[in-house]
């Protein structure tokens, strides 16, 4: 019923900038939040930054002051703007939407910040 698509992923040097973007196909009618998670190979899958239908914001610790999340209601699309980027932040992004119940995933973009 709903796909959520990310893009936008790709391999930057310390310091650089990516935008990611997540378009969702199917109407989402009521949705809870929006956000970003990210999972690096043999880790569990954390928050990066969510936002609810009302624009309250969550920022992770490693998140906060460096990446920032927007959203278009209009278009049921979710961006994360991510400046500064570290090493560590290498992962695989995933958009995530909360109905209700139930949350809906993205596939997943790849972020790679190295020398």
């Amino acid at each position: 019923q709903v796909q959520l698509v990310e893009s936008g992923g790709g391999l930057v040097q310390p310091g650089g900038s990516l935008r990611l973007s997540c378009a969702a196909s199917g109407s989402i009618f009521s949705f809870d939040a929006m956000g970003w998670y990210r999972q690096a190979p043999g880790n569990q899958r954390e928050l990066v930054v969510t936002i609810s239908r009302f624009g309250a914001t969550n920022y992770a610790d490693f998140a906060e002051g460096r990446f920032t999340i927007s959203r278009d209601s209009a278009k049921s699309a979710v961006y994360l703007q991510m400046n500064s980027l570290k090493p560590e932040d290498t992962a695989v992004y995933y958009c995530n939407v909360r109905v209700r119940w139930f949350d809906y995933w993205g596939q997943g973009t790849q972020v790679t910040v190295s020398s």
